[in-house]
């Protein structure tokens, strides 16, 4: 049946029977309804099915909205208020997002909770709210809107302080990180300062507890005091010594607060060694000897006044002692020497003042010079005699790298008990160091000089080889493989011999071809000096490619004919059926131009022709 006919079918029949049957005006509205209801309402307008007066007024659509408002209140009330989810939206009626006739289980309700836009709710997300699961907070039955915005509300069980600050967490918390917080502590009875700036909260409020945390600085450190401080004995006013900045450091001042100003050492010497117990009671001695009795090395011998000699700085100073007023003035070295290295015991009389007193055991000459050291020694080193010993006036005169303070005396002078009959001429004290084992002789100063032992001064043009081109910058060992200098051939191929690209097969004359100014230049004219004269691409050929074999003794080059075949009758595709004298066909610029024009002669084989 056509859809037409069914609808004039049903409409015929409804007519029929409301018309034909002795119906109440109510139940003959409510069979109208019923037969023109779409489908079935949700579970939670179950009750509603057959009073569709509840959501519907006849003939008036724009009322739907009116009676959902008068049974949804709360959302009546937010959309009234401007405030919630449906408050911020945009005028649209209901039906836009929420339709019912589903049918029982349909959700007219559901949203896309990955999507859905917190910000447009009273509650906007932030901090670590943002990566909550709507779950968490949104807890089935309760409906999304009536999830509570306390933080208590969700975290209760969290709650450290168990209820005892209240419920008001955003007072010191944030939604970034729970244990941040944002107290400010300056506006309790008990400012933070110094370190209690960085201290943990839980360190002074023990169990998540606030309230009634002490103030005294007893309240938390009396275990301190107890175990590492005074114990107690000087009550509970710490902070009329201490501060806060560091536990340590004293806020005492012992200069303004007492008669005894704290100076040098003294003033980084703990209390407890010069308050001993019970402490700060008693007051102790200012005088040296009653706190370092046992630390006087001189045993009492030099008196109590310590003050006179050493100070406060350094114990071991003896910068307040002048030694100038004694019949030995300290200069040079002996400023620097402490007291006891010339003081052997802790009595200071008697001291000898005769240098060899003091350094027999540094004389290096075993009295053999005598006991006057300062002849040529001085106090600014010992080792240095420049000023004192004067060398010019011997018979060897220290010049350039013999002269100090390049040279120690004992480099020479190997005998340090005598230095007289040493030895003036090089090789007595070079002979180990001469790499020509003799064999130039012993004058040394010939070819070396005294300002450095690897510079020369030798002329080589004097010799049989002058040197040349390359040969001025080489070094002397390239062409003397030994320090024996002299024998040395003369012949390149002596040195070359590695370096000859054409294995002998041209002698042993390199000179006749290359010279000494860059090894890859060569001199040789092959139009001038040879019966063969090189032109077209015979001046690019490489030497190797025409003399192939050796040179026989005594001569340079092996013998090779002039004519074309003798180098290149491997090449003749005509098989010598045309003689050797190619260069009556051909020319050198290109094997394959004739002179007589025209193509080649064919050939079967390969040749340099193809």
């Amino acid at each position: 049946m056509k859809p037409w006919r069914r609808c004039i079918t049903w409409f015929g029949l409804g007519l029929a029977l409301l018309l034909g049957g002795p119906w109440p005006p109510a139940a003959l509205a409510q069979g109208i309804e019923s037969v023109l209801s779409p489908g079935k309402l949700i579970q939670g307008h179950a009750r509603w099915d057959d009073e569709c007066t509840q959501c519907h007024v006849r003939f008036d659509r724009g009322a739907q909205d009116r009676l959902c408002m008068n049974c949804h209140k709360d959302v009546a009330g937010d959309v009234a208020g401007r405030i919630g989810w449906h408050g911020r939206q945009k005028p649209q009626p209901c039906r836009a997002c929420h339709t019912d006739h589903k049918g029982r289980g349909a959700r007219i309700a559901a949203f896309d909770t990955q999507g859905f836009d917190h910000s447009q709710t009273d509650h906007t997300l932030r901090g670590a709210h943002q990566k909550v699961e709507c779950a968490k907070c949104h807890q089935p039955p309760a409906k999304y809107r009536d999830a509570p915005r306390q933080c208590n509300a969700c975290h209760r069980t969290d709650d450290v302080h168990k209820g005892s600050l209240g419920a008001q967490c955003a007072d010191c918390h944030t939604e970034n990180r729970w244990k941040e917080t944002r107290f400010d502590h300056d506006k309790t009875r008990f400012s933070l300062t110094g370190r209690h700036v960085d201290t943990a909260c839980t360190d002074c409020h023990r169990a998540g507890r606030y309230k009634d945390t002490p103030r005294t600085c007893v309240g938390c450190h009396r275990a301190d005091d107890d175990a590492k401080g005074h114990k107690g004995q000087f009550g509970d006013k710490c902070e009329s010594c201490h501060g806060t900045a560091k536990w340590k450091e004293s806020l005492f001042n012992h200069d303004t607060d007492t008669r005894y100003m704290l100076r040098g050492k003294h003033r980084n010497a703990g209390c407890g060694e010069c308050h001993t117990a019970p402490l700060f009671k008693v007051k102790p001695s200012q005088a040296c000897v009653d706190c370092h009795r046992r630390d006087d090395k001189h045993e009492g011998s030099l008196g109590r006044e310590c003050g006179s000699c050493h100070t406060e700085r350094d114990w071991k100073e003896k910068a307040k002692f002048d030694h100038a007023r004694t019949d030995f003035p300290l200069l040079g070295k002996h400023a620097l020497a402490t007291c006891q290295s010339c003081h052997k015991s802790s009595r200071f009389k008697e001291t000898p003042k005769a240098c060899v007193d003091c350094h027999r055991q540094d004389d290096k000459h075993q009295g053999t010079l005598g006991t006057a050291c300062g002849d040529c020694h001085q106090e600014r080193d010992w080792k240095t005699t420049q000023g004192r010993f004067d060398h010019e006036r011997t018979q060897f005169k220290l010049r350039n790298a013999h002269a100090q303070p390049r040279l120690a005396c004992n480099a020479c002078h190997k005998d340090l008990r005598s230095f007289r009959r040493t030895p003036t001429d090089c090789h007595s004290c070079h002979r180990a160091a001469d790499k020509h084992a003799g064999q130039l002789g012993t004058q040394c100063e010939s070819c070396h000089t005294d300002r450095d032992w690897k510079t020369t001064r030798f002329d080589h043009a004097r010799s049989r080889f002058p040197l040349l081109g390359r040969h001025l910058t080489a070094a002397c060992k390239d062409c003397h493989q030994t320090p024996r200098f002299k024998d040395a051939k003369s012949e390149c191929v002596a040195c070359h011999l590695r370096d000859d690209k054409h294995r002998a097969r041209f002698g042993t004359d390199c000179a006749s071809c290359h010279n000494a100014r860059a090894w890859a230049i060569w001199s040789f004219d092959h139009d001038k000096r040879s019966r063969f004269r090189l032109d077209g691409l015979h001046k690019r050929t490489a030497c190797e490619s025409c003399h192939t074999q050796p040179a026989p003794a005594g001569k340079a080059l092996a013998p090779i004919g002039d004519h074309c075949a003798a180098c290149h009758r491997r090449d003749d595709p005509h098989d010598g059926n045309f003689g050797t004298r190619c260069e009556q066909c051909h020319v050198s610029d290109g094997w394959k131009q004739l002179k007589q024009g025209g193509a080649a002669p064919p050939s079967k084989g390969r040749g340099w022709l193809q």
